[in-house]
């Protein structure tokens, strides 16, 4: 397709309708043959790539290889002379293969053979709109079709844009002319000046809120039982039944139940105040109420706005005034229940019959006056206000909690006459008459008394269920009274908003009804684990670090507490709400669970309920060193194997698999012996329950975290399995949908096919930390949302891309288990799951109404972990087996999803990458070469603005820009296209696009290494405390090959092509081009430094100086490890090299031999040169080159054989060679004609030159160790290594003197953070808060809030 768009855009015309011009067309039809030879490319690769597997194939299928060989050989013969004959004129190849045409000088030929060529594409064609007969003729078991079966023809649309503008100057350049040549041209003759044109093409070629919720929530217990609680309802309706008034308020007790206990697990996890929690509680008890009771921050201000407009009401007609009031169904609502509440109180207070005789008349002339429509004029308005200052005075004396009794008990007595007297005197227009009657009995007038005097005071201090509801109550109507805030501003905690906007909002999603406990699907949870920290001690929260901040300040300002036992949680709240009785509905759980009465009434329905939560959920923790740690004397292993030990005694679910050794006798000989051992918490120790033999070390033997999960999947149990991992979370309302997603297994999907693997949305919940965290969560959101939802539907080609995923138990251990663990090429174990669950037939989904936490990296040096072992896997998969299985097996458009949105994105990334270093690359050989200055002197050329137009396109792929649109299309999606701009705004002024394109290289680097050279491994993150400084010599030791290095080549292109280029310094765009370069060499030279806190900072930049220093000074040897010494590190990152084959060491020392063109293309543009192109200059600079290395190998010599004992021999050396050094620069300056410009430009061409060699002789390490010079090739890696340190260091030191840069810094890195309220000044700084306040915070135990667990 590209080659037909060129040989369009050639013609003359260069428009579409040159298609229709017989000579255009017939050139066009060359395209099968370049076809023809691509395939015969292809077929030649599959021979050598897969020879050395010949030895396991069938007959079969080696035939096959040598047929598609064959054939593809024939039509690579038969289609050039099928066209020559087509040709009126041949000339060159074309002329010779016309000869052999001979009689078939026919142009029908080539027609008939293109026909014939193309017929199994248009079989191919045929079967994909025919899909069953494809699939049954792709799953034949006969012996023709499986031999013939081998044709999958991929193809794929080029990147065609500014291939038109480029085709005019093109034209010029070939017929220019050119013999001016500024170096030594090896094909001065070569025609149409080629070089070029593939220096220019080359690049080319390559290249809702909370406001919401308060509208909704009227309706949000009735979604909650459509959706939540089974179809009890339905039944009713069926039977005729009318839905009415008594089975609204069970829903809603229903759905109090579930929503409290969704509040409470907010406040037990700190994400939300006591105040907060009141405001957020819907009353479990409405019998005492007429009306629904909705949570108060629902009716906040509804109270004071009824007053008001009570009180300002002028009409007489009761009318009037109710109607205004019902209008807001809120208000109307919070004024009787508000009556009623306060009715309650007060007679509830009460001791003597009298006083609630008053209480009583007065209600009841008010029901009486409402009935008979003369409120108004029963009772006067304007007193409403000061009766409602004295009722939250009387509501707020009742909840006090004061020592002197009897001092409150006045107070309250005081306050409560002064509301009747207003109640009687100034509200009520005949309310003395009610008071007169409470002193009339039996028709005789007794002694006036002051009434109210006795109260039930100690109602405030009772426990027993009916006095907790009267507080409850009090607290309440303070509420209704006093709260002004709205909505939107509770509760004030966003995370806490996030999810309950979140819950409301889901239960409006289309999601299966839910089926009773009994009868959904039992499921088990299952989590690999390793060594990380379980639970923290109290030493180890309040342990401070280097800058003087324990984990339990980290923990308290940034990580809650959750966990997978709000599965059992959730169960044993809905078998509750499946079992109780109507009266238990209307009461907490939690009190009516723990109430003796309750257990006593009901212990058979709280056994049953406890044993069918455990039927239907198990938590199993796949601890594979639980054994090791149990037995160890190490204090942390112990701790660990203590803290797991409490786990399982406190969760009675929770389950431990782990491999246990053991040594047996076998034949006399004591031979270890493999257990996969499962374990439960029993009285004071864990109890084993199975112990299954294995035949050998399964974690030695492949990948250690998949075979963790595949030791442990025999002992889960149930139709359901969900994979969790160690960084992620879940929560109580989520946990509580979890019956509803595991139906979606039950429903038919495309051709009655059921899902085998249900992917679920991830909220990451680590954002906050820092910018980075926040550019990390804001990327992987939208991976996990729009991303796998696009994915899932309508593109299906959704995996398993981690955890947490819930899978067809059984569907997948019996085809392979979730998990391959294969050595190396299975790196990325999880999306390997998904391979072969859709190669088995199996269907992929995802649902978006149920979520489940992730923290994700936020530390630089993790993330980059994290994305080099992304793409290591992702180079490892592009190697496997089973994406060429999905690509062969999916349809043509599927298969380009596939691509697409799995190792090609990684692909295309190192593309990008590439194309930069071609772009340069060819700048410099035209610059070098003097072609550009011959071509810029052309009018034609000079007034064609196609170059820079085409060029200027790839700055934006340099930027990072594409990685953000996907984060910025989901934060429209979820917030607002007006929060997303805002976003991507604030990510641009906290240097997003240098970290998105930093990341680009780290893709690129080890996705590409991985393709060349294989070998991947497992690079652990580690999670944890991770806001600290990390010093100078780990990052050198991380990015060192991966960034630092091409980033220095890169700039070395730069300053040849500025120093040495006349390219578009007339232009406008010249600037914008060489920005987006510099852009890319600045972010891969100082991103890491950017990110890391306090790299500016004076006094850590000395101390990393000095580490560094004795880093790069130590010795290696056996178990050094590789961050204590130079050589270690150097030697570990040659591991690749080890184990790579021929061909990556022969292709890595191709590419090494670009770095000697820097010395070809400079030493002719030298003043010492005086012009001459002569082959002699290039050999001259070779001769200075090894007369330097020899320098340099005498003085590395010297110093270990005279530096110790002889040193005035090392030192007469050194002056002899510092004497000849002058001499002959003094002879070259002098006689030579050598100039100060000569020795930068000299720098420039010989140091890519000593590091092709140092390339080179990594690749040849065994022929050199052979040879004697390995020694010296690593003296040369460590002084280039010195060279890179000093030149990244410099900007570093030189910066951290200016104290506002930190501090800019700082609040570059954490403003998120500070947003939220963490400290991070004082994380950095090390200033401690000694005052006594902080002192006192730190309590001498911590509670449930403090410990950080990652179950």
């Amino acid at each position: 397709m590209e080659k037909a768009m060129l040989i369009v855009a050639w013609s003359p015309s260069g428009s579409l309708t040159a298609f229709f011009d017989a000579d255009v067309f017939r050139s066009i039809l060359s395209i099968f043959i370049t076809y023809a030879f691509l395939n015969l490319l292809q077929a030649t690769l599959d021979i050598i790539l897969s020879w050395h597997c010949w030895k396991s194939l069938k007959f079969t299928q080696i035939l096959r290889y040598l047929l598609k060989f064959a054939v593809a050989g024939a039509w690579a013969v038969v289609l050039p002379i099928g066209y020559s004959s087509s040709v009126q004129n041949p000339t060159g190849l074309l002329k010779f293969f016309s000869s052999w045409a001979r009689d078939w000088r026919n142009q029908s030929f080539y027609n008939y053979a293109v026909a014939l060529y193309l017929l199994p594409n248009i079989l191919a064609a045929v079967l994909f709109f025919l899909p069953p007969l494809r699939r049954h003729i792709e799953r034949s078991n006969w012996r023709i079709v499986t031999l013939f079966m081998c044709r999958k023809d991929n193809s794929g649309k080029p990147e065609a844009t500014y291939i038109l503008p480029l085709v005019a100057p093109t034209k010029i350049i070939m017929e220019m002319p050119i013999s001016n040549y500024q170096w030594h041209e090896f094909f001065p003759h070569v025609t149409h000046n080629i070089g070029v044109v593939i220096a220019i093409w080359a690049p080319i070629v390559l290249i809702r809120t909370l406001g919401m919720l308060r509208s909704r929530f009227e309706s949000v217990p009735s979604a909650f039982s459509n959706r939540l609680m089974p179809s009890g309802n339905e039944d009713a309706k069926e039977k005729g039944q009318l839905v009415d008034e008594a089975l609204e308020r069970k829903n809603i007790a229903n759905f109090s139940q579930v929503w409290n206990g969704f509040i409470n697990s907010m406040r037990l996890e700190d994400l939300i105040s006591n105040r907060d929690k009141d405001l957020l509680f819907v009353p479990y008890s409405s019998e005492d109420v007429t009306v629904v009771q909705w949570p108060p921050f629902l009716l906040a201000s509804k109270i004071p706005i009824a007053l008001d407009m009570a009180k300002d009401f002028t009409g007489k007609a009761d009318d009037d005034l109710f109607r205004k009031i019902k209008s807001d169904d809120y208000m109307y609502s919070a004024v009787i229940e508000c009556y009623e509440t306060l009715r309650d109180i007060i007679t509830g207070l009460l001791e003597e019959e009298e006083d609630k005789m008053i209480v009583n008349h007065i209600c009841k002339e008010v029901d009486s006056s409402i009935q008979q429509r003369k409120f108004l004029t029963t009772f006067r308005m304007s007193g409403l206000p000061f009766l409602s200052e004295r009722l939250e005075k009387f509501l707020k004396l009742l909840q006090a909690e004061g020592e002197n009794v009897d001092n409150s008990m006045r107070q309250i007595i005081n306050v409560l006459q002064d509301i009747m007297e207003i109640i009687t005197q100034d509200v009520m227009i005949n309310g003395h008459a009610i008071l007169e009657q409470a002193h009339y009995t039996d028709g005789a007038n007794v002694k006036k008394e002051q009434r109210f005097q006795k109260l039930k005071i100690d109602l405030r201090h009772n426990t027993s269920r009916r006095e907790k509801a009267w507080i409850e109550k009090v607290v309440r109507l303070h509420l209704l009274l006093t709260v002004k805030e709205s909505a939107i501003n509770v509760p004030q905690n966003l995370e806490a908003r996030r999810r309950i906007t979140f819950f409301a909002n889901s239960l409006f999603m289309n999601m299966p009804r839910a089926p009773k406990v009994r009868n959904m699907l039992s499921f088990s949870v299952l989590t690999p684990y390793y060594k990380e920290d379980v639970l923290y001690s109290d030493e180890e929260l309040t342990k401070e670090n280097e800058d003087g901040i324990s984990i339990l300040f980290y923990l308290k300002k940034i990580y809650p507490v959750r966990g997978m036992m709000y599965y059992r949680e959730a169960l044993d709240l809905q078998c509750f709400l499946e079992t109780a009785g109507d009266g238990a509905v209307f009461e907490d759980y939690q009190t009516s669970a723990l109430s003796e009465n309750d257990e006593q009434a009901h212990p058979a329905s709280d056994d049953r309920a406890q044993a069918l939560a455990d039927l239907k959920f198990t938590y199993v923790v796949s601890c594979q060193v639980y054994g090791a740690q149990k037995i160890s004397n190490e204090s942390r292993e112990k701790s660990c194997y203590n803290n797991i030990l409490k786990l399982m005694l406190t969760y009675p679910s929770l389950r431990i698999a782990y491999i246990d050794t053991t040594e047996e006798q076998v034949k006399g000989k004591p031979k270890k012996t493999y257990y996969s051992v499962l374990v439960k918490g029993g009285d004071k120790w864990d109890e084993e329950i199975y112990r299954i033999k294995l035949p050998g070390p399964p974690t030695d033997i492949g990948e250690g975290k998949p075979e963790n999960q595949n030791h442990a999947i025999i002992f889960t149990r149930g139709e359901a399995l969900q994979t969790i991992d160690m960084n992620q979370d879940n929560y109580f309302e989520e946990a509580f949908k979890m019956r509803n997603v595991l139906e979606e297994f039950l429903k038919n999907r495309r051709g009655h096919r059921k899902p085998t693997i249900l992917g679920l949305r991830e909220h990451i919940f680590t954002g906050s930390v820092s910018s980075l965290a926040w550019f990390m969560s804001n990327q992987e959101t939208s991976f996990v949302t729009i991303g796998q939802r696009i994915l899932a539907n309508p593109l299906r080609v959704r995996f398993h891309y981690g955890h947490p995923d819930i899978f067809d138990r059984i569907f997948h251990i019996t085809r392979g288990g979730i998990s391959k663990a294969s050595k190396v090429i299975n790196l990325s174990e999880d999306i390997f799951a998904g391979y072969n669950s859709t190669m088995r037939g199996g269907f992929i989904t995802h649902h978006e109404y149920i979520q489940v936490g992730k923290g994700r990296d936020v530390g630089m040096n993790q993330i980059s972990l994290f994305e080099a072992k992304v793409s290591n896997g992702n180079g490892e998969q592009t190697l496997s087996r089973d994406v060429y299985r999905l690509g062969r097996r999916f349809d043509f458009y599927r298969m380009l999803s596939f691509y697409f949105t799995t190792v090609g994105f990684y692909f295309s990334s190192m593309v990008t990458v590439l194309t930069v270093y071609v772009f340069l690359y060819g700048r410099m050989y035209m610059v070098m070469s003097g072609l550009e200055n011959e071509i810029l002197e052309n009018p034609a050329i000079h007034e064609n603005k196609a170059f820079e137009e085409a060029l200027a396109t790839q700055s934006v792929f340099q930027l990072g820009l594409l990685l953000v649109l996907p984060m910025i299309m989901e934060i429209g999606l979820e917030k607002g296209f007006r929060s997303a701009l805002g976003d991507l705004i604030i990510m641009q002024l906290q240097l997003a696009s240098v970290f998105f394109t930093f990341q680009l290289g780290t893709k690129a680097h080890y996705y590409g290494r991985t393709i060349l050279h294989g070998g991947s491994k497992y690079r652990a993150t580690g999670r944890g405390f991770v806001v600290f400084h990390a010093k100078f010599s780990e990052n050198y030791r991380l990015y060192s090959h991966s960034h630092f290095v091409k980033g220095l080549e890169l700039l070395i292109l730069l300053i040849v092509y500025g120093v040495y280029g006349q390219s578009y310094r007339s232009s406008n765009l010249y600037f914008f081009i060489t920005l987006s370069m510099w852009f890319l060499v600045a972010s891969w030279l100082f991103a890491p430094f950017i990110f890391n806190p306090s790299s500016f900072d004076w006094q850590k930049t000395v101390d990393d100086w000095t580490d560094w220093k004795r880093w790069m000074g130590n010795r290696g040897g056996i178990g050094i490890a590789p961050d204590k010494s130079w050589e270690s590190w150097w030697n570990e990152e040659q591991e690749h090299l080890k184990h790579t084959v021929i061909r990556g060491r022969i292709i890595e020392i191709i590419l090494a031999l670009r770095f000697l063109i820097y010395q070809y293309g400079v030493v002719y543009h030298l003043d010492i040169a005086h012009h001459s192109k002569s082959l002699l200059v290039y050999g001259l600079s070779w001769i200075v080159m090894v007369t330097v290395l020899l320098v340099l190998k005498m003085v590395s010599m010297g110093r270990r054989r005279f530096g110790t004992d002889f040193q005035l021999m090392f030192r007469i050396l050194k002056a002899l060679l510092f004497l000849g050094f002058m001499s002959v620069m003094t002879v070259l300056f002098v006689v030579c004609g050598l100039t100060i410009s000569d020795l930068f430009a000299a720098i420039l061409a010989f140091l890519p030159t000593g590091w092709a060699l140092l390339v080179i002789g990594q690749a040849c390490r065994p022929m050199f160790k052979g040879l004697g010079f390995w020694e010296s090739i690593m003296e040369l890696g460590r002084a280039y290594d010195y060279i890179m340190g000093l030149v990244i260091f410099m900007p570093i030191a030189i910066l951290s003197w200016f104290p506002f840069v930190s501090e800019f810094q700082t609040r570059l890195l954490f403003n998120q953070a500070f947003s939220r309220g963490l400290q991070i000044s004082m994380i950095l700084a090390g200033r401690k808060d000694n005052t006594e306040e902080s002192r006192k915070e730190r309590p001498d135990k911590p509670s449930a809030s403090q410990v950080h667990t990652r179950n």
